[in-house]
């Protein structure tokens, strides 16, 4: 079966069960799936009453080499005192093997939603972010990737001219728009800037609020700009956008240093991500669980936003870079 038209049907409660018994933990309580599509991520209790997540990693997206990456950085991070949920290590190993599934065991960490609109919690998550930053800058990863125009346009771009999954009379507006999407981020693109290991998804549905913040999800850690753990936390107008920019540096420059040259790669960045993200669902649109949560990627209005999203996107590419600096 191929990566794209995996799914994971065969991941039963009962094998999760013998999964988590072949590690010495015993469920007690059903499994509670929590949100998560590209893996899948359950939460219950054992034989003490604990609360555990487990999550299930979806086979031949990330090696073992890219996970226990990702499980080091964890840990790293953890041991200075960051607050993120890192994977438990049982019996000397944080990735465990069970019948084709690799998985890993949490510590079930609840919290509120992150208020992207508070200046305080922004900046304390400005700090928290220089704190990874100044940990993940110390090396790099050896085996996973680095955030480049090949991952996140040239392979989205063939994938989605492959996936019949644009409506025929919109496909010419969609691929020149593309194109010309492409075009300009690559006019913009810096490949010279200082690529450090990052969050790679520091979107606010993944930080979590309970007496500070609480980061979750290092499944798309991976090298690149530090920039891009920033720009996710912007919202609004380009004076509010501005504002945030100022509190969330100013709290991350307590703890490492930010090369402002760097934003001008917000706008590129945006563009990335959501170039890859429309391909990251038609390829996975075999798995049944897609359909069932983005029923709106098959309707013709979906992709007529995004010739319409394509056309912002330009237009925003076009504008001076956010600058707090008068000097760039």
């Amino acid at each position: 079966m191929t990566q794209a038209s995996f799914h994971f049907d065969a991941l039963t409660p009962d094998l999760m069960w013998y999964a988590l018994e072949s590690i010495g933990v015993r469920a007690e309580s059903g499994f509670l799936a929590l949100n998560s599509y590209e893996n899948r991520v359950y939460q219950f209790t054992d034989e003490e009453r604990r609360r555990f997540v487990v999550k299930f990693y979806r086979p031949q997206r990330w090696s073992v080499e890219q996970i226990q990456e990702e499980h080091d950085f964890a840990l790293q991070l953890a041991e200075a005192e960051i607050p993120l949920a890192a994977p438990l290590v049982i019996n000397g190993m944080t990735l465990h093997h069970y019948q084709g599934y690799h998985f890993a065991l949490f510590n079930s960490v609840g919290g509120r939603q992150f208020e992207v609109d508070n200046q305080e919690q922004l900046e304390w998550v400005g700090r928290f972010l220089g704190r990874i930053h100044k940990v993940g800058a110390s090396q790099t990863f050896r085996h996973r990737p680095t955030i480049g125009l090949d991952e996140y346009l040239y392979q989205p771009r063939t994938l989605l001219q492959q996936s019949q999954c644009i409506p025929a009379h919109l496909e010419t507006s969609f691929f020149n728009d593309l194109d010309l999407l492409i075009t300009r981020i690559e006019q913009h693109w810096q490949p010279d800037y200082r690529s450090i290991r990052l969050h790679g998804d520091c979107h606010p549905g993944n930080i979590l609020w309970r007496d500070g913040p609480m980061f979750v999800d290092l499944d798309d850690a991976r090298n690149g700009p530090a920039v891009q753990d920033l720009w996710m936390l912007l919202s609004g107008e380009r004076q509010e956008k501005l504002l945030q920019l100022d509190i969330v540096l100013e709290g991350y420059q307590e703890f490492c240093d930010f090369n402002h040259s760097q934003l001008k790669l917000i706008e590129p960045l945006r563009g990335l991500r959501m170039v890859h993200y429309m391909a990251w669902l038609a390829k996975r649109w075999q798995d049944p669980a897609f359909p069932l949560a983005f029923p709106w990627f098959n309707d013709p209005k979906y992709w007529e936003s995004q010739v319409l999203a394509f056309k912002e996107q330009l237009a925003a590419l076009e504008e001076p870079a956010l600058s707090l600096m008068p000097q760039w």
